[in-house]
């Protein structure tokens, strides 16, 4: 397989050639990724297209190129005879398949801009999105989206940036493909993507410090501590406050990337952004948690539901998970001092509670 000659399309041919069921999932993807090249179009143009609204009050108010993105995947997915039905973050109930068009197997959830309340910076935004199949020939209710990320038959992500590149995975590996303008085409460009077992690298927005768990804090104390404390070696922290972006990132160099318990009230949202990303880094090698579960074993309850995300290179990630573990056994921070007889290391009074 010559990697600058590999179309997204001739790729997704050969990963999914064992059925004609994968030939219709791998007509989706490329539906999916058609969608992704007329919103790379947009977001290229910036304000030009779009300009982005001021301040809102409460919840942010989708901007206008969301409004645009939105619009963009539902129009090139929805008509085809693939999709049984389509879920946005931006809306609040499911995308009813229209009456004059066929009704096929999948289900689709997507974001359609992540990151989009940063576009006034110019920084690289997102698209997130993620495939089940859909049994029966019933139209789908909520609820059939309702499931854990392990159930996924496929996941990824576009990531407008300097280049525009869609980073995917049909449960064979993940793998980066990035948009030839010239030409119109995915060519694969990172095959087989995957992330350091270790790292020194961590991304998490230390501004929320005050509202986390105790074994989150204990972890970045360590980090913090580098070359002097118990890690021995010097950590670097970095923070886009573009998930898509983070992600990316640690899918390319490695790291760890945090939104954990407490971290913001609007926190990423199971279905539509934490399990996707969870299925593409696990797939990579890596390893995502809420810190007190897999992150693709977490039931949904909800389309809109919020969860802690704790993803990336698999020791670090472990290591945090047995932070979780040690905290809510109570075996995290009592020791016998001549000085002070007991006293916690890692435990603020009114900070941080057993799970």
């Amino acid at each position: 397989m010559h990697r600058g000659r590999t179309t997204l399309s001739k790729f997704l041919i050969e990963q999914l050639s064992d059925s004609a069921d994968h030939a219709q999932l791998a007509s989706l993807l490329v539906d999916v990724a058609a969608a992704i090249k007329g919103i790379a179009a947009m977001t290229a143009k910036g304000a030009l297209e779009a300009p982005p609204r001021g301040p809102v009050s409460g919840r942010r108010e989708a901007t206008p190129l969301e409004v645009l993105a939105d619009d963009e995947i539902l129009r090139s997915c929805d008509w085809g005879g693939l999709c049984a039905g389509l879920a946005s973050k931006r809306a609040e109930r499911p995308h009813a398949i229209p009456p004059d068009y066929k009704r096929g197997r999948y289900l689709l959830a997507f974001d359609p801009l992540a990151g989009a309340a940063n576009f006034d910076v110019n920084m690289s935004l997102g698209t997130v999105f993620s495939v089940l199949d859909h049994a029966g020939t019933d139209a789908p209710a909520t609820g059939d989206w309702l499931r854990p990320g392990r159930t996924l038959l496929a996941a990824g992500y576009a990531i407008y940036g300097p280049a525009t590149m869609l980073v995917l995975t049909v449960g064979k590996g993940t793998h980066g493909f990035t948009l030839d303008r010239e030409i119109g085409n995915f060519i694969l460009t990172h095959p087989d993507m995957r992330i350091e077992e270790d790292t020194s690298k961590v991304a998490v927005n230390t501004g929320h410090e005050r509202f986390w768990e105790a074994p989150v804090r204990r972890y970045l104390d360590e980090c913090r501590a580098g070359r002097s404390g118990i890690r021995g070696r010097d950590f670097s922290m970095r923070w886009i406050a573009s998930m898509v972006a983070d992600v990316h990132r640690i899918l390319v160099r490695g790291g760890v990337f945090m939104r954990p318990r407490g971290d913001t009230p609007d926190t990423l949202q199971l279905v539509f952004e934490a399990a996707p990303m969870a299925l593409l880094v696990e797939q990579a090698g890596g390893r995502a948690t809420t810190g007190r579960e897999r992150l693709l074993d977490v039931e949904p309850q909800q389309l809109h539901q919020g969860v802690p995300l704790i993803l990336g290179s698999c020791h670090e990630v472990e290591r945090i998970e047995r932070y979780h573990q040690e905290f809510d056994a109570g075996t995290d921070q009592p020791y016998a001092s001549p000085l002070f007889n007991e006293r916690s290391l890692f435990r603020d009074k009114g900070l941080g509670t057993r799970g």
